[in-house]
């Protein structure tokens, strides 16, 4: 049987072909001649040079380095004239490199005979090359001053340093980067990872397989269902550590649960001694105390480890606080407050004591429903009807974001650089804090109507968005992604707020109208979820 042309000159050289798809085989090997350099596997780099017959490094690359070592100035820049691929510019950058390197070591040996030969240079190599005029100016300066001047005891090392240089300047093909093996395998994981929609569990990545999470990677199997409260429940948040969860219920009373070794919550403290239903609380950053506000009454508080109330807020003055947040350093928090009447609306700091450090009071101030600090410190986030006022800390500039429809609640990233809002429309808006962005990312499918409900950001690098619902489901979305890619149902009633465990992404709480709060775990190959 007759081969075809192509392949009986295969057959006839005994080689692998030039390229395979869109990788060329010589650069491949290379690439990989590199790598074992670099982790020092030698003698494996040298015999894959020696078994494929491609070096690592072309002949102009090793005739270049053995001048510049031997301060083969005119050789040096004959071997540069002849790489091929070099534009005008980038070769006129290598020339002046040369040549600036031997006008410095001449500038190093002293003597009038040192000068004459480096002016020499300067007019004859430097000057015609056309570089920046400024740095022909300063090395003629550094036959006054010597600045620059290489000493005959630091050549080796300068010239070395010459060289990098060089190749910098030069194209990739001349040189392979230093980590271009590794570079290339941790970017096509990269964008396996952001490509993933389920991906949530860092230590699954593996090279022996192509990338692909299943559903199962992320909170979806109730694992518990904590029945402490008896009437609605408000709110639910993870502490910072991820080891408690707190929760608020209608019935003015505040749970801390404690996360087990093994996911399962315990009651830690049941924390009572408000009046009225409590709508939100708020963890310290060190996790060891607990803020919870009261409807329409004081601010109280906790001690984590005892569940004792350590400070009451705001029982002397005629105002009611709306929201509250901590600074980074767990001494000081902001509060936004309101009042009934006809006095102004008020954001305020204050100390652990209570006592007030300072107030933005005004008919400018809004009345703010939800506030929040990053966690750097730096920015004051709160919102007030259609708005989502960003302030500088200490006293900086000021500006916002205008929604169309009114904001009922507000959540930040782990990492301070997004928020993310509810709206009464039933949309979900992310926005970047650090940029003034007109149009922010959507996210749709939940029930949203009537009620302040509460979403936020979870899971691996903060890669997922969860939120309650009116239906009495719990949704979660990939960022990126408008519609949702999971929907836990168990709830009976409207699931007012959610928590994503931030030192276990494969845990979240929800926390619903039905007086419970449920435990959604992922269900990770070879563990068992009921």
């Amino acid at each position: 049987m007759d081969l075809p042309e192509s392949s009986v000159s295969l057959a006839d050289e005994g080689r692998a072909p030039r390229r395979v798809g869109p990788v060329d085989r010589e650069e491949l090997v290379r690439v990989i001649e590199q790598s074992l350099y670099s982790l020092g596997y030698r003698r494996a780099a040298a015999a894959l040079e020696a078994e494929s017959g491609v070096p690592l490094y072309p002949p102009e690359h090793d005739r270049l380095l053995l001048d510049v070592m031997a301060g083969q100035w005119d050789a040096c820049a004959e071997t540069v004239r002849s790489v091929a691929g070099v534009g005008d510019a980038d070769r006129a950058v290598a020339e002046f490199l040369l040549w600036r390197a031997h006008y410095l070591e001449l500038l190093g040996t002293g003597g009038d005979a040192g000068l004459r030969r480096a002016r020499e240079v300067l007019r004859r190599r430097i000057a015609p090359l056309g570089v920046d005029r400024r740095c022909v100016h300063w090395l003629a300066c550094a036959m006054v001053s010597c600045e620059g001047a290489v000493a005959p005891e630091a050549v080796v090392g300068w010239r070395i340093a010459v060289f990098l240089d060089l190749v910098e300047v030069l194209p990739p093909w001349f040189h392979v980067p230093s980590g271009r093996l590794e570079h290339l395998v941790e970017s096509a994981v990269t964008k396996q990872v952001a490509s993933c929609i389920y991906h949530n569990l860092p230590d699954e990545i593996t090279l022996f397989q192509d990338h692909k999470c299943h559903e199962q990677h992320i909170p979806s199997k109730c694992a518990q269902i904590l029945c402490g409260h008896n009437d609605e429940v408000w709110f639910v948040r993870f502490s910072n550590n991820g080891d408690y969860l707190a929760s608020s219920s209608s019935d003015c009373t505040a749970i801390i649960w404690k996360v087990e070794k093994d996911d399962t919550l315990t009651k830690k403290h049941c924390l009572q001694g408000h009046q009225k239903p409590i709508s939100f609380v708020a963890w310290s950053p060190n996790d060891r105390m607990l803020l919870t506000c009261g409807t329409g009454e004081s601010l109280k508080l906790w001690n984590v480890n005892t569940g004792e109330c350590n400070l009451k807020f705001g029982g002397s003055v005629d105002y009611i606080i709306n929201s509250c947040a901590w600074f980074p350093n767990s001494e000081k928090i902001v509060c936004a407050s309101s009042e009934p009447g006809s006095s102004p609306n008020r954001i305020f700091t204050c100390n652990l004591e209570g006592q007030e450090l300072e107030v933005w009071a005004g008919d400018r101030i809004p009345k703010v429903s939800d506030l929040a600090v990053t966690p750097d410190g730096r920015h004051l986030i709160f919102v007030s009807c259609n708005d989502i006022w960003i302030r500088e800390l200490p006293k900086g500039r000021e500006w916002r974001f205008r929604e169309k429809q009114a904001i009922s609640s507000l959540s930040l990233s782990g990492d301070g650089q997004s928020l993310i809002v509810n709206l009464n429309s039933q949309e979900i808006h992310l926005w970047k804090i650090n940029e003034k962005s007109t149009v922010p990312e959507k996210f749709k499918g939940h029930k949203q109507e009537k009620f302040v409900i509460r979403s936020c950001f979870g899971g691996s690098n903060s890669l997922f968005i969860a939120s309650g619902s009116e239906d009495s489901q719990v949704y979660i979305w990939k960022r990126h992604l408008e519609t949702p890619i999971e929907v836990l149902h168990g709830h009976t009633m409207i699931v007012n707020c959610v928590s994503w465990n931030p030192a276990r992404p494969h845990m979240l709480a929800s926390a619903s109208d039905d007086h419970t709060v449920r435990i959604w775990l992922a269900c990770k190959t070879g563990s068992t979820c009921s």
